[in-house]
């Protein structure tokens, strides 16, 4: 294994500990870190149930804690996610210019990658852990995923 899918692996590994804190406080597993400089500087997971709110997705938590960067900062930073972003959350990857989105899987949910993929360098590790957990979710729980997928 070489060391960038070696660095991508140790990152996802801490977005999956974020998608199991939030299925563990009663949310949808699905964890995100933001990366810049080969070290997190923000990590968050889905928390639309936790906080009653309509957009708290993984990606915008993991936004929101990492705090306000300078533009030039963005520009340098990965976003690992366990799950492909929605239309929402890509948009905000690509308001700030982040390069990269690192996802664990898309299998579950895709989503508007071919868009992405215009501005933003995505990778796909296909991780069967990330698919496994989605998947599980859904089928326990599909009325609150088809509430968080917007249908």
């Amino acid at each position: 294994m070489n060391n960038i899918k070696k660095t991508h692996l140790k990152f996802m590994k801490e977005a999956l500990k974020e998608a199991r804190k939030g299925l563990k406080e009663g949310g949808i597993p699905i964890g995100a870190v933001l990366v810049k400089g080969g070290r997190i500087i923000g990590r968050g997971h889905n928390r639309r149930v936790q906080k009653r709110s309509a957009v708290l997705h993984a990606e915008l938590d993991c936004l929101e804690n990492a705090g306000r960067l300078k533009a030039a900062d963005y520009k340098k930073c990965v976003v690992y996610s366990t799950l492909s972003p929605c239309p929402m959350c890509t948009g905000a990857v690509l308001l700030y210019k982040i390069p990269t989105i690192v996802i664990g899987e898309n299998r579950t949910f895709k989503g508007p990658e071919s868009y992405s993929r215009k501005f933003v360098k995505l990778i796909n590790l296909d991780l069967p852990e990330c698919k496994g957990l989605m998947a599980g979710f859904i089928r326990a729980r599909p009325g609150l995923w088809n509430e968080d997928i917007g249908e």
